[in-house]
This record gives C-alpha cells, structure tokens and sequence, in this order.
C-alpha cells in the first residue's frame, strides 16, 4: 500500500505547479415542481452496496452513479447490480494533489426496474469494483417525481470543487421564509480521498457552516481505495459548525436564511489541497436557477413554453428538465 502521506506530499507540488487559476462544480442538472431526492455513498476494497430511498407511486426521472478515484487518469471498470457501468464522463481535479478525478454513468433504467411504486422504500444496489485500490467509492444520486411533493428545486452539480476556492449560487424566484412549515434546504456533499483529518470548508451566506467537510465516512478505513464520504439520504444533519467526526456532509441551510432573502451562496474550500468535493446535490423549497436567474415569476413552465424560452434564449430546444450543458454558467471564485 502506498502511503498517503508521502504521496499528497510529492503530488501537492505537483499542483502548485501546474494547477490552472481556477476550477468548479458545475450545474449537470436541475429539476423544478414535486421533485424529490435520494442520495448515498459507499467504498471498500470488495463489494458492497449504497441504497436509495424512494416513496411509492413516484416516478423515478433520473438516477446517476459516481465513483470517486485517484492515482488514475480515467474511470475504472465497475458493476451496478451486475450490469457492466458505462462511465459517460471522467472529470481531473487539475487543481488537487494525487491524480484525483470522478465518473458519472446513467443508471436511471436499472434503478427504474428496481424500483416498487406500489410499496416505495428503500432500494439496494450492489456495487463491484474491478481496480478497488484506485476507486475510493461512489455515490448514487436518484431523482423522482411524486404528486404528494411540494414545488421543489432538485440540482445536481458535479465536476470538481477547486480547492482554493469556489462559489455556487442559488437564486430563487420568489422570497424565502425559512419559517414556513415544511421549508427545505438540504444539500449533501460528495468527497473523495479524504481521511486522517484532511477537510474542507463550506460557509453559507457568508457565515461558517462546517469546518470540517471530509473523512470517509462511507470507506470505513483509512486506508487508499476506501476514502470516501456522501451526505446520505439516511444521514442526519451534521450540526452548525461540527467537529471532523460529527460531520455527515449533509446540511439543513436553513439557520443562515433571513426571511425576504431571494439567493443562497455557498463557498467551499480546501487548504489542504488533497480532497476532492466532486458532488453537490440539493433540494429547496421554491423554483430556483443554480448560478443563473430563476424561471420568469417563479412559475414551472409547461414543457413547450419552457423550450420557447430556450429557443429564445440559447438557441436550442428543451423541457422543463434542464441539462448543465444548455445553459450559461455564471461561476465565481472565492
């Protein structure tokens, strides 16, 4: 086994070094009117399984699986449930140490065949990885669609985090009252190759929400191929500020929200340079643009008025369901 600390000491020169000015997650998708969401994570050296919860008579829009890897320059051969995974993407953190990077694949229809409308619950998946000392684990992102949800925004960014800092915006429609019975703001943090006190932090509106994000919480060691943490459906809230161990990557927003406040603005950051935030899902209350305007009048658009405006405003077609690649990214740095 190599040792983690010798290599983040030689690869973190290595980024000093050739680590372009800046980096970030991106919007890949974003989800408005009675979405829900379902996320989870795990790693080890042999198989194992992540879970998603998922209530009856939903309809299941969207399922993605990442894996998290380091030392490699490419995603790595992996079983979803004993189908073969077809990685679309492979995404570098060119501005970390170690060779880190993440893979995202569409298993929407082996989640969907998986799925029970009739009881809903929670569904498990067995995950397989053929070069387990590179693939730190994944995570499961389920997206679905139920009549007994609120008018809701689900986004899904991915990608990387860059380590000296990033910025995503949430802007909203309509006024927030984190008051309001039932009111949401929950995001849950994917991260790679973390452990041993390595962390990240993520400040909300300008105030500190975790000192701490990071661990491998989901890997269960501390050992290289098993570092990995995923805010979880089944996780509960990391308290404000938490310590290294109380932190779950899963976050209840709602204690930095003022009534009247229209945006939500997360920064992260991680000074050790070796930990790799490649995910950022959520669900809040209200109809939401995720670093760019929310829809006209906090409406949800009806399919072909919602491609009008795409036409109109991008130059090509589309539905309510948006995709990262269909839109005008407005990332800042921290």
């Amino acid at each position: 086994m190599i040792s983690r600390k010798l290599l983040l000491c030689a690869g973190a020169m290595v980024a000093f070094a050739s680590s372009p000015a800046s980096a970030a997650l991106t919007l890949f998708d974003s989800y408005t009117g009675n979405y829900g969401l379902s996320t989870d994570g795990g790693g080890g050296d042999g198989p194992y399984t992540v879970s998603a919860e998922i209530p009856a008579d939903a309809v299941i829009t969207a399922a993605y699986l990442y894996q998290a890897t380091w030392g490699v320059t490419g995603s790595q051969p992996m079983t979803f449930n004993g189908n073969a995974v077809t990685f679309d993407t492979f995404t570098p953190n060119d501005t970390a140490c170690c060779s880190l990077g993440s893979s995202r694949a569409d298993v929407t229809g082996i989640v969907a065949s998986a799925y029970d409308s009739t009881s809903g619950g929670i569904f498990t998946f067995d995950i397989s990885e053929g070069n387990s000392g590179n693939t730190d684990g994944v995570a499961l992102v389920v997206v679905f669609q139920s009549a007994s949800l609120p008018n809701q925004t689900v986004a899904i960014l991915d990608g990387f985090a860059s380590v000296t800092g990033d910025t995503t915006t949430i802007n909203f429609a309509n006024p927030l009252d984190p008051n309001a019975a039932g009111f949401t703001a929950d995001i849950r943090l994917g991260i790679g190759f973390s452990c041993c006190g390595q962390r990240s932090t993520v400040d909300v509106n300008g105030e500190r929400l975790t000192s701490n994000a990071g661990n491998r919480d989901d890997g269960g060691a501390d050992q290289n191929g098993r570092l990995i943490t995923v805010g979880g459906y089944d996780d509960p809230f990391a308290p404000v500020d938490p310590s290294y161990a109380t932190d779950t990557e899963r976050y209840d927003l709602t204690p930095f929200i003022s009534a009247g406040d229209t945006s939500i603005v997360l920064n992260t950051a991680n000074s050790s340079q070796d930990d790799n935030i490649f995910l950022l899902a959520g669900v809040f209350t209200g109809i939401a643009g995720v670093n760019e305007p929310p829809p006209p009048n906090g409406a949800v658009p009806e399919p072909s008025t919602w491609a009008m405006m795409l036409l109109g405003f991008f130059g090509v077609g589309g539905m309510m369901r948006r995709r990262g690649q269909l839109r005008s990214t407005k990332v800042t740095f921290a």
